[in-house]
């Protein structure tokens, strides 16, 4: 069964185009990773200023495994002109319970 790990990241208003261009320009690094299954970026269309990174994984141990490899490190390092755009972050674990595609 599937493991989906959300990352609810809060970003002032004026950052949100940024952030979405950070995450392009690390696109691919998560691809490659062994249980990786799906991957995407959920953008706000209400008032609300959180983002939602939506990840789907074969198992947590896949999930744990990415977060501790150095292209997880590599993706998530902010360089000392790009300071970090979350004012909050808050991880959301869950199992897939049902799952269907159209």
């Amino acid at each position: 069964m599937s493991v989906v790990r959300v990352n609810a990241i809060d970003v002032a208003p004026d950052d949100a185009e940024e952030l979405e261009s950070r995450f392009a320009s690390r696109a691919g690094e998560v691809e490659g990773m062994e249980g990786f299954e799906g991957f995407q970026l959920l953008r706000p269309t209400d008032e609300r200023t959180t983002y939602l990174v939506v990840t789907w994984w074969r198992s947590d141990d896949d999930f744990r495994s990415w977060v501790e490899s150095d292209a997880f490190r590599r993706g998530h390092a902010e360089s000392g002109s790009r300071p970090p755009l979350a004012m909050t972050s808050e991880l959301w674990s869950f199992d897939v319970a049902e799952r269907r595609s159209g």
